[in-house]
């Protein structure tokens, strides 16, 4: 049965982030307070776990162009313009052999080699290598993991939340969580819908308050897409050479 046919209480979605050596998934209907938050190891533990969310919006890069041009990756040239000061949020996603090289120095190489004009990978880049992979493979062994998985950005969430502005405010400072960031972006997560006690909770063991609050933004985005009214970065988007499309929802 597909998730339009289900009945909307019985619909689960899911916002996802990165978190050290995990992803923390925030499990959302899609309307009403009823949210799971926990943290999974693997990523396709997400599709398959007993909620078997019907959207999963998920930050991370999703198509992976085999060379990069001069404007970038599509999503990304996309959705800096939007975000005033926090546009180095969005990293620069090299081609595919370079994610998949086996370490830095082979992933600079080969990215050399695959753009245009020729471009290394950053370093904060390449720390997410491994999860990039990850949701490679999964999506790339199963179509119907490929219908229900989509592309998101926490700022750009956010920038969409705050009323398509850019925030004003970083979560992080020197590596740090940064509390005016961070309860600026729980205010907007509350009129978004997500209750108080989960926009401020403590995070799960094993996750920071910035990936708590991060996953959060990718579940709203992925109510929205549920219902609808999300958009895709850029609107008339790609697809890689293995047919997973090229865009961040918000």
């Amino acid at each position: 049965m597909s998730s339009e046919a289900q009945p909307s209480e019985s619909v689960w979605l899911a916002g996802v982030d990165g978190c050290r050596n995990a992803w923390v998934a925030a499990f959302v209907r899609p309307a009403g307070d009823e949210i799971r938050v926990r943290v999974i190891a693997q990523f396709a533990e997400i599709l398959a776990a007993p909620e078997r969310p019907a959207i999963v919006a998920i930050d991370m890069p999703i198509g992976l162009p085999e060379r990069i041009g001069p404007a970038g990756r599509g999503p990304e040239s996309a959705v800096r313009p939007l975000l005033g000061q926090r546009q180095s949020s969005v990293f620069s996603v090299p081609s595919r052999p370079a994610i998949y090289a086996a370490d830095y120095r082979e992933a600079c190489r080969v990215a050399l080699e695959s753009s245009d004009p020729p471009r290394k990978v950053s370093r904060q880049l390449f720390m997410i290598a491994t999860k990039i992979r990850e949701v490679d493979t999964v999506l790339r062994a199963d179509a119907e993991a490929t219908s229900r998985v989509f592309e998101v950005h926490p700022e750009v969430a956010f920038w969409r939340l705050n009323g398509a502005r850019p925030l004003d405010q970083p979560k992080k400072v020197r590596s740090r969580p940064y509390e005016p960031g961070l309860a600026l972006r729980r205010r907007l997560l509350v009129e978004a819908g997500i209750p108080e006690r989960v926009a401020c909770a403590a995070p799960p063991r094993g996750a920071g308050p910035d990936d708590l609050v991060d996953a959060l933004a990718c579940a709203t985005i992925a109510r929205r897409i549920h219902q609808g009214d999300a958009r895709p970065f850029p609107q008339t988007y790609g697809r890689d050479a293995f047919g997973l499309p090229m865009a961040i929802w918000a």
